[in-house]
């Protein structure tokens, strides 16, 4: 049930941290999942430097605000590798 979880706040996630960039056009629900999921462990990891503790696996406001500001990061420093250029794929 945990596999699920993660599969619903992490598309859940990564589309909102798309529309905060402003990719949102650029990417499909599978680029969503993988950003959401992904943010979700680098929001957790850099939350934790700051002491907090976000409950693992649990479907909460804090998880989930959690995953949105890590799939933020996630998007930010792709965009900075890619050169910040908003690239379509045709």
């Amino acid at each position: 049930m945990n596999f699920i979880i993660w599969i619903v706040v992490g598309a859940l996630a990564g589309w909102i941290a798309s529309m905060i960039m402003k990719t949102d056009a650029q990417m499909g629900a599978l680029a969503n999942i993988i950003v959401g999921v992904v943010g979700a462990l680098l929001g957790g990891w850099v939350v934790s430097l700051f002491g907090y503790n976000v409950a693992e696996g649990e479907l909460s406001i804090p998880s989930i605000l959690t995953a949105i500001i890590g799939a933020c990061i996630l998007i930010a420093i792709l965009k900075a590798v890619r050169g910040g250029a908003d690239r379509r794929v045709v």
